[in-house]
């Protein structure tokens, strides 16, 4: 019945990407675009559609979609598909191949191999009981405590970065649930919601915040002088508030059937004792990791270099074997490259620009105009990096503030419409694709996609709303 059913799906999503890569340009609403767009529409909608509805692994479609993407649109592609296309309309095929070696999924595989080392070692259960202590036993609280310390960690640290030291702790807890508990799916979606929300408390736990600030305190700009205090006095109880509904919606959608959250440490009795120097150089490593990916902003060092670390030295010292190099997760790897491959060709050929142009913001009424922005910035980042898409769009909504500044003073001023644009793409969790702490919590196998994908969306929608009632209720004014 499910081989039918995904059947289907199939068939269903090949058609209507058909559809739009047959129909006349003219019908889609987004201006003169050019051809390279055009098929970048309908592998767009064949992508997403695969995606959501799943009748292959989310990382088949990944590849499916970066073939045919170097296919049709790239300098790499097939002669007579590529006839009388302009070179600058066509994208560079290493720019997609490159999706393969993205920093982020050098932070994935760092991560994993952490989580990896962890596990067959039995820290990863020393690390999550002395996590768990302050929380007790009852799951609720549990939960409940992860989250909060998930989304802290975030407000200061990458979401990248978080979601793959938590999952390290979290997994543990995972394991130790029975088969079948609902609790499993909430524990991994605590992952992926936490290092988001807690993301958009302060101006530097999100790249998006840091460029929506970037244009508000320009000084050749709107020279606002927004500072960390003001941005975090505002947004930090709003994170407290998101992450507590979204504990209550994750406890009532995927109730606990334990009654007590207990984890055994005790080591397997067919495993081979570790050695001491083995164990303190996994110690060690892990410390040094999580302390440079905490103070990256003092040391300059990016995170995803970072992350080579654990690799190489358990590689060296033999801790990490080639054995174990095959268990990583490499599907996800693979998943979230194709959606980096997306994203880049939607950017490249111009085609996520036309999608916002397409919109007439300035014939709008303001307030419409200002949350129409954030659904738009929304949707974008459920399919590209949050950062490209914020990165796109502020240049746009800044004209269009400038030209509406007047009407827009008693909602808030750009203040509101710009900082609106940033925390829509951070609440843009809804496919293991869309943020890297997703695809760390879908790397577990305790959610599915549609699970992800409609908690997403509530959570999202809930989010927004309520940050945009506290900024068009006076929270912009703390930021004055």
């Amino acid at each position: 019945m499910k081989q039918y059913k995904n059947l289907i799906y199939a068939i269903v999503a090949v058609v209507l990407a058909a559809t739009v890569w047959f129909m006349p340009e003219e019908w889609l609403f987004l201006g003169d675009i050019s051809v390279t767009e055009h098929r970048m529409a309908a592998i767009f909608v064949f992508t997403a559609l695969f995606w959501v509805l799943e009748p292959v692994p989310a990382w088949v479609t990944s590849i499916t979609s970066m073939l045919l993407m170097l296919f049709t649109v790239s300098t790499g592609g097939l002669d007579v598909a590529m006839t009388d296309i302009p070179n600058t309309d066509m994208v560079s095929y290493t720019d997609i191949l490159i999706s393969f070696a993205d920093p982020v999924i050098i932070m994935f595989i760092g991560g994993f191999v952490i989580a990896e080392v962890a596990s067959a070692n039995g820290l990863d259960k020393r690390m999550a009981k002395i996590i768990l202590k302050p929380f007790g036993t009852k799951p609720k609280w549990v939960l409940l405590g992860l989250l909060l310390s998930t989304a802290t960690i975030s407000m200061f640290v990458s979401d990248t970065a978080t979601a793959a030291m938590m999952v390290t702790m979290v997994l543990p807890v995972i394991k130790s649930l029975p088969a079948g508990d609902k609790g499993k799916t909430a524990l991994a979606l605590t992952i992926a919601l936490g290092s988001t929300i807690g993301g958009v408390g302060t101006p530097i736990g999100t790249p998006p915040n840091a460029i929506a600030l970037k244009y508000l305190n320009d000084p050749a700009g709107f020279n606002l002088n927004i500072g960390f205090g003001q941005w975090a006095m505002v947004m930090i109880p709003v994170v407290i508030i998101i992450a507590v509904i979204t504990w209550l919606i994750l406890v009532k959608a995927f109730p606990f059937t334990v009654k007590k959250i207990k984890i055994d440490t005790v080591a397997d009795k067919d495993a081979a004792p570790l050695p001491k120097w083995k164990h303190i150089t996994i110690i060690t490593t892990i410390i040094v990791t999580i302390g440079l990916w905490v103070t990256d902003r003092l040391t300059g060092l990016e995170t995803s270099v970072v992350a080579l670390i654990p690799p190489v030295v358990f590689g060296i010292t033999g801790i990490f074997t080639s054995k174990d190099l095959k268990s990583l997760e490499w599907s996800v790897l693979w998943m979230f490259s194709g959606g980096f491959a997306l994203g880049t060709c939607m950017e490249k050929t111009g085609l996520a620009s036309h999608f916002v142009q397409a919109i007439p913001f300035d014939t709008m009424p303001i307030v419409l105009m200002v949350i129409l922005a954030a659904l738009m910035c929304w949707a974008l980042s459920v399919f590209i990096s949050n950062t490209a898409t914020a990165a796109m769009m502020m240049p746009i909504m800044v004209a269009v503030g400038l030209s509406n500044l007047d009407d827009l003073a008693p909602w808030g001023g750009v203040t509101v419409l710009l900082m609106g644009i940033a925390l829509a793409a951070s609440f843009a969790f809804v496919l293991p694709v869309s943020t890297p702490a997703n695809s760390i919590a879908y790397s577990t196998g305790a959610v599915q996609t549609k699970q992800m994908a409609w908690v997403g969306i509530a959570v999202g929608m809930i989010a927004m709303s309520l940050s945009f009632i506290v900024l068009f209720c006076g929270g912009y004014r703390l930021m004055m």
